[in-house]
């Protein structure tokens, strides 16, 4: 199969169509990370995201649809505060989960009785759901466990042969996937952090809570129970602190014929001199822009790539805390 990258046009609209409409996969720019999309009413074009990615079954996917699309043709009723907060960030990168029940097809939401929905603000996006005017059922474009693409060569780089057409509307913006809220109870709780925070959602929902996973519990939403976003080389994560225990770790796997980067805050770049380096920026929108870029970027040419945990937390650090923690195998 030939891998076609487009911008959008007519003849991609049309091109984008057929394809779906035949229970083909598409991939599509978002203002988070790129998505691979089907119709998330047909169950052999669900199975085939699952397929294609690697990810396990009960990881249940995303629904994206236009910012017009009539959203009781997806859910079983909604929460008195549901509405504001669709007034207040939507479209853009949130992800609202609502009880519903067969819906679209029970593989998106892995056989469970809610639906998580989104409505992206890229243009591209818009223009694509908008042409095939059907619910698209889309996790990141990326093979599981492996970096989230904010480029299209991300998405053809794991996907060549693979998918017909990737819509290219160039460099993701926000650069971290979708806040994922659970928005089935009397006080929303953040899933899945991101760039729509806690005190954002508090400040029009009233309140918000965060979720944590019990053991053995079944996913309510992507990103929360498996290895997430990990580049193709080794990594270690070192807390603030530990910048000393971070550049030995580098000595050591240069000493062993090994290629390290290290990946930090720009007020360590200055601190740091002599290694090769990674700069995720100063403010917590500059580190989620950058974070996958530099990932994908650094698995290039490192053998090695280790990451000093940045010092800020609370708002937008919570969502690029979690994805670099995750990136270098949980533990700090």
């Amino acid at each position: 199969m030939e891998t076609e990258i487009r911008g959008f046009d007519a003849h991609t609209a049309r091109l984008a169509k057929k394809y779906i409409s035949a229970g083909d996969v598409v991939a599509f720019h978002t203002e988070t990370v790129y998505g691979l999309g089907a119709d998330a009413r047909n169950d052999d074009a669900v199975r085939k995201i699952f397929t294609l990615k690697g990810r396990p079954a009960d990881n249940p996917l995303i629904v994206h649809v236009h910012k017009d699309y009539d959203l009781s043709q997806l859910i079983d009723g909604e929460p008195s505060y549901a509405p504001a907060l669709r007034k207040a960030f939507l479209p853009g990168p949130l992800t609202i989960v609502y009880p519903s029940i067969d819906k679209v097809s029970r593989l998106v939401s892995c056989g469970g009785n809610t639906l998580a929905v989104r409505v992206p603000s890229s243009p591209i996006a818009q223009e694509f759901l908008r042409a095939v005017n059907v619910p698209i059922a889309a996790p990141s474009a990326n093979l599981s466990k492996h970096v989230s693409p904010v480029t299209a060569q991300h998405v053809y780089d794991d996907f060549q042969g693979k998918i017909p057409l990737i819509l290219d509307g160039g460099a993701c913006s926000g650069g971290i996937e979708s806040t994922v809220l659970d928005c089935t109870e009397e006080v929303p709780q953040i899933l899945r952090a991101g760039l729509v925070t806690r005190e954002m959602i508090a400040s029009v929902a009233g309140d918000c809570g965060v979720y944590q996973m019990a053991a053995g519990e079944k996913p309510k939403s992507p990103g929360i129970a498996y290895k997430h976003y990990s580049p193709r080389c080794k990594t270690a994560l070192f807390a603030p602190d530990c910048i000393a225990g971070a550049l030995n770790l580098y000595d050591e796997e240069e000493c062993s014929g090994g290629r390290a980067y290290i990946l930090c805050e720009s007020a360590l770049i200055s601190v740091i001199n002599g290694r090769r380096m990674l700069d995720l920026g100063a403010t917590g929108e500059e580190m989620a822009n950058r974070l996958y870029f530099l990932l994908r970027d650094g698995e290039r040419d490192a053998t090695l790539i280790i990451a000093i945990k940045p010092k800020e937390e609370g708002g937008v650090m919570d969502g690029v805390l979690n994805r670099l923690v995750r990136a270098c195998g949980g533990k700090v």
